[in-house]
């Protein structure tokens, strides 16, 4: 069966990589892709906004499945398009349709289906520049810090904590105003800030059964220590120490079950992953988000330790057998470290030569993100470049390597954080 995944970066060379084991999948292709989904893989230069170019590939080349990586894609509705085509409804989409996507397309679609399901999350209040003066009065009498929520989509970068009033205000006009981001701060969500520590958690669900796969931590920041701006993802760890069976079984019971039966309510016909955004608040689970598609960078984290075929667990997806599926997962740790261009997330430079990828330990992975190749040169793309994955008995064993793999990779002014998992890494392990 051949497979088209919808995406370009180290996300989708993930996806491509873990489905080229299996036997079920003959050829893999890949739109628009990297240069390292070019591999081993067919790349499309079709635009991801491009439905009816998409819709013609596949069905040019005779494709049964599309795994579609990208948000964007997801909440334009480019399953809707599939399903609502009567040459294309056959084929098996992963990803929810238009209105499944909204639970990442709007952050305050997000919080009131929460509230309206009796959810943890923290609380909040949705403004627009119409009630400006009541979004500063909120703020002026605020506890802080405070978390500001550009509404739609930002590529990871429309989250805003803010320490003060001042710079919250400051927040608050750059993106209601001045549109920093454009029509997604449109609304802006202020919520409460809450103390604890993040992690992220991962099903794949026909809107009734579900399998869950395993959790990890990002680390958003740009700086060590997590300091700086937010970005699209600097690394990530997997397992997550602290999630032990007694966590789990509150997420389950507290967040994942509600969710399901809130798509039911609603009659939201969901088909894909789930990646809930928590945060362990003493013990106790809080949603912060909830993305439609797997995480970029925990994707790189999580797909190196399941064992399984990724292709027979999409199968049972579209034949509703998830409830039957045993998803087998590597014990060990897995460690993520992403290399970036110099100045991200904010200027940066592309074009720069690539060195050290054939230098890179055999059994540590590396996937390519912001990368094009032209002639027999590896060239960068983007602001987040390539991510390499190395799996360890432990924690620090994985990250050594991880580390080790990320100073053999060089260009002009890239950088990488060489302290990832520094936080996990004075937890006790469940």
């Amino acid at each position: 069966m051949n497979v088209l995944i919808i995406g370009s970066g180290a996300r989708e060379h993930a996806l491509a990589w873990k489905l080229s084991q299996s036997e079920y999948a003959e050829k893999i292709f890949v739109a628009p892709g990297n240069a390292g989904t070019s591999v081993f893989h067919t790349n499309a230069s079709i635009d991801i906004h491009d439905f009816e170019e998409l819709a013609k590939f596949a069905t040019d080349f005779n494709i049964m499945m599309v795994v579609v990586g990208s948000e964007n894609a997801l909440v334009e509705g480019i399953h809707d398009y599939f399903q609502e085509t009567e040459y294309l409804k056959h084929i098996l989409v992963v990803g929810p349709k238009k209105a499944g996507a909204l639970l990442e397309g709007s952050k305050d679609f997000c919080k009131s289906f929460l509230q309206r399901y009796n959810i943890p999350t923290a609380r909040y209040q949705t403004f627009t520049e119409d009630n400006y003066r009541d979004a500063v009065e909120y703020l002026r009498h605020h506890s802080y810090p405070v978390v500001l929520k550009a509404d739609g989509l930002a590529a990871g970068k429309g989250v805003i904590i803010a320490q003060n009033f001042d710079e919250a205000i400051d927040t608050l006009e750059s993106m209601l105003r001045n549109q920093k981001f454009g029509k997604a701060g449109s609304k802006v969500v202020i919520e409460e800030f809450l103390v604890g520590i993040e992690v992220s958690v991962f099903i794949l669900t026909d809107g009734r059964e579900y399998v869950l796969l395993p959790e990890a931590k990002d680390y958003k920041r740009i700086g060590e220590g997590d300091t700086g701006l937010n970005t699209g993802g600097m690394g990530a760890i997997s397992p997550v120490p602290f999630v032990d069976d007694v966590f789990m079984q509150k997420v389950k019971e507290r967040v994942i079950e509600p969710t399901i039966k809130g798509l039911q309510a609603e009659n939201i016909d969901y088909t894909g992953f789930l990646f809930i955004g928590l945060m362990n608040v003493n013990g106790e689970p809080y949603v912060i988000e909830y993305n439609v598609r797997l995480g970029d960078p925990e994707t790189e984290a999580i797909l190196p330790r399941i064992k399984s075929d990724l292709f027979e667990l999409f199968l049972a997806l579209h034949d509703h057998k998830l409830g039957s599926f045993q998803l087998e997962v590597d014990p060990r740790t897995a460690a993520t470290v992403f290399l970036v261009s110099g100045g991200y997330p904010e200027g940066f430079d592309k074009g720069k030569e690539i060195s050290g990828l054939d230098r890179v330990d055999a059994d540590t992975l590396v996937f390519h993100a912001g990368t094009k190749r032209v002639d027999d040169k590896i060239l960068s793309n983007g602001g987040r470049v390539i991510a390499v994955t190395a799996l360890g008995e432990n924690l620090e064993a994985a990250l050594a390597k991880a580390n080790a793999a990320a100073e053999t990779i060089n260009w002009s002014d890239r950088y990488y954080r060489r302290d990832i998992g520094f936080d996990l890494q004075r937890l006790p392990t469940a």
